[in-house]
Order: structure tokens, then sequence, then C-alpha cells
């Protein structure tokens, strides 16, 4: 069971009902594994970011053709039982999940994940997929039976209803979620609002709350109506477990440990006059292109990764 010592600068957080505690910045893995960013590069933020206090490690099996993965992998050699690994799959079938999975092991090189979720829940169709005979429900049974994975939990970045509908799905199966993962944001908050429908069910349920998109991918940030430390602060003062963030450079890990001691110090009335400063801006979604368009829906332009059920 992966341990850190507490950090004095990083508060830590509950990951809803699973005993885990962990950082309330999370270390997003897209960006680590970007072509401008090296490999040195990004085991030296890794590395001062875990020195400091940040046991949240976030991955994908997609994300940069694997390179992601295989940069997080070389650089938790020596430090495993410091880091809480989370990676996520897109097989909607068991088949194309379990080899997804054992692809992310090979790459994290390690022998079990510590979160493992359902990649991009989309689609109103996709809780159906997840829980079809031959589905992605079977893989996550056959890999927690196996040792491969702890914890599972789901993301999407579209639509609240899909999430709702996602939840509700699994209640009818008698299937609980330990994590998911969704947009939570200073324009989240009034177009199409994942805080406002999803958020209170998974407290109630005492289910992880994993923020994303605190700056939609620096998207919310050409609004020019809030600073990318707001964002942090606004998503960290929400009852998550853990905010994940991109971080590419040590200035911007720099501004994460600076965003978690200034959201202490926020108060109600300065959080409802972002709120008020960004309702114009946030009205009809152009800040948020994650919901309104597919150009962030990797699974929509690769549905070879989804499995057979899904290619023509």
């Amino acid at each position: 069971m992966p341990t850190n010592p507490f950090s004095l600068e990083m508060p830590y957080r509950d990951l809803g009902r699973t005993g885990e505690r962990v950082s309330a910045i999370g270390l997003g893995g897209f960006h680590l594994g970007k072509p401008d960013v090296s490999d040195s590069e990004a085991a030296r933020i890794i590395h001062a970011a875990v020195e400091r206090g940040i046991n949240f490690l976030d991955n994908s099996w997609d994300y940069n053709d694997g390179e992601s993965e295989r940069r997080m992998g070389n650089a938790i050699q020596g430090i495993r039982d410091r880091v809480f690994v989370m990676t996520k799959f897109d097989g909607r079938t068991k088949a194309s999940a379990l080899q997804q999975l054992d692809d992310s092991l090979r790459r994290l090189k390690i022998d079990c994940i510590d979160l493992w979720q359902f990649h991009e829940n989309n689609r109103l169709e996709d809780p159906d997929r997840f829980f079809a005979q031959d589905g992605a429900v079977e893989a996550v049974v056959a890999a927690r039976q196996s040792g491969k994975i702890r914890y599972v939990g789901f993301t999407g970045h579209k639509d609240p209803v899909v999430h709702v509908r996602m939840l509700e799905t699994a209640d009818l199966r008698g299937f609980r979620f330990d994590t998911v993962q969704m947009p939570l944001n200073v324009m989240d908050a009034h177009f199409r609002s994942f805080e406002k429908h999803v958020l209170p069910l998974l407290v109630k349920k005492g289910i992880g709350v994993l923020g994303m998109k605190s700056m939609g991918d620096k998207q919310i940030l050409k609004s020019k109506v809030v600073t990318p430390l707001e964002c942090l602060c606004y998503a960290l003062s929400l009852p998550t477990s853990v905010v994940i963030t991109g971080i590419d450079s040590m200035m911007f890990l720099e501004q994460a440990f600076e965003a978690v001691q200034k959201y202490k110090s926020w108060t109600s009335s300065d959080i409802q006059a972002l709120l008020a400063r960004t309702r114009d801006a946030a009205s009809n979604g152009e800040f948020e292109p994650f919901k309104t368009t597919e150009g962030f829906d990797a699974t929509a332009f690769h549905p070879e990764w989804l499995g057979n059920q899904m290619v023509a």
C-alpha cells in the first residue's frame, strides 16, 4: 500500500471511503508526455512534486501514444511506495480494456495500479457499454481479482447527465465506483454544471471526487476574467479529494503550491464575487469547448481504441 510522508506544504484529503489519503493537488500526466517536454524535465518535475508532498499521479493509456505513462514509469522507480498511481482505459469491451491494462502496467513498470478509471464517459450509451456482457465492467472485476488494480472509477468531460446516468446504472447493477473525475471550475458552475448536478451525489455516496480542467486546458483563461491562481483556488475550495492540474514546468509546480496555501484564506464572499465576475463569460459554454465540441474527445477520433463493438 503506497505511503507518503505528509508534507507541511501540501494538504491531504480522504479519497472517498477508500481509506486513502491523497494530496489536494494531483500531478496531471498528459502534459508530462508532450513533445516539448524532455524526458529529463518530466522526471525532474515528478521528483520535485513528490518531494514536496504531491502523492497523486494522473495518467491515461492513450496520453501521447503511451509516452506519458512511459515517462512516469521511469520516474517513479525507487519511489513507488510514495505515490498513488491512477491511469485510465478507453476499452469498452472486456478484451480491449484488459489489453490496455497490461500495456499500462508495462509502461508504468508496476504490478498494480492504485486507481483504474473508465475514460471519457461522454456518451449516453457509455454506461450501457460499460455494463454490457463482455463489457469493461468484466475487465474491472477480473483485474481486481487478479490484484492488478485496487480501486475503480470513471471520468468524463461532456455533460453531467451522462455522469448521473452512469451512477444510476451502477446502483441498479449493485456496482460501486470508488472515484469519479469531472470538470470542476468557475465556468462549470454556470453551464452544464458538474458541480451542481454530480458533486452533491458523490459527496452523499462517499465517492472520491477528482476535479479536472480547473483552467479548461487554458481555454478558461482566454476569457480574460479570471487568473490561473483563482482557477486553482476555486477548484480547491470545492469538496474534492484531489484537483488534477497539468504541470509541465517548475513554474507551474510552484503555482500549484501557491494555490494550496492561498485558497485556505478565501471566504464565501470571495467565492461569490468570483462567480459573479465569471457568470456572463460562462453563460454559453464558449470557454468550455470540451463540453460543446468534439475537439477534446480523443475516443471520438479513435474508435479502434474502444474495442470491436465500436468499430464499423
